[in-house]
């Protein structure tokens, strides 16, 4: 079972932009790998079409979005055609193909006893597929979800995350419940009250003596 703060997997495969060695390919920056159980799939269209038109919000926050299904690059380029048609958005990200089950094993989606090709699975098979990570600069997740197959993401709920993450990876705060870009934002417990003073100048709302609030300090 992969944690928080453990390093992501790492793994050489082709995509459709390409092979790629994982860790190199996200480089400096952030990365969301998501997953799907198959290709040719009504939920997982959706998704990857809403990606596709949400990924300048990614890319400005610099962080790359990479797709996985355990379907071969053959039916990922024209499964492609449907996302496009359907979003009205050009799919620019690439698609892993995991038709050996490889990166769904290695990042335990699926068990690792199972064998074959995922020519020979359907969807239901896969169910476990339909996962998402997001990776740090220091190639360790950030975060994770795995979602039902009848429940389709909400990518929103992604970004919001990740700027939490980016936010808390440069000063010493926490994002309360519901917490958007620009909202109030909660100082650590490490910090003292005194350490507070130096990094937070301008003072803060002390609302119990472990809950101190602040406007966000990018401001």
């Amino acid at each position: 079972m992969l944690r928080i703060n453990e390093e992501a997997p790492n793994f050489q495969i082709n995509t459709t932009h390409g092979e790629i060695n994982f860790h190199n390919w996200i480089g400096d920056g952030w990365a969301v790998l998501f997953s799907h159980p198959k290709d040719f799939t009504p939920v997982c269209t959706t998704e990857l079409g809403t990606l596709a038109k949400m990924a300048d919000e990614f890319k400005s926050r610099n962080c790359k979005i990479i797709g996985l299904s355990v379907d071969s690059i053959d039916d990922h380029n024209s499964w492609k055609n449907d996302i496009e048609d359907v979003a009205g958005a050009t799919l620019s990200y690439p698609l892993i193909a995991d038709e050996n089950l490889e990166v769904a094993k290695l990042y335990n989606m699926l068990p690792i006893k199972i064998e074959g090709n995922a020519s020979d699975r359907t969807a239901v098979d896969n169910l476990t597929v339909r996962s998402v990570f997001l990776i740090g600069p220091d190639k360790r997740i950030k975060m994770s979800l795995t979602y039902p197959m009848s429940s389709g993401r909400d990518f929103f709920e992604i970004l919001r995350v990740l700027d939490s993450c980016q936010l808390t990876a440069n000063y010493k705060v926490a994002t309360p419940a519901n917490w958007k870009s620009g909202d109030d934002v909660i100082i650590v417990p490490a910090v003292d009250n005194e350490e507070a003073k130096k990094l937070f100048p301008e003072g803060w709302t002390t609302v119990k003596p472990y809950l101190r609030t602040l406007p966000d300090p990018r401001k």
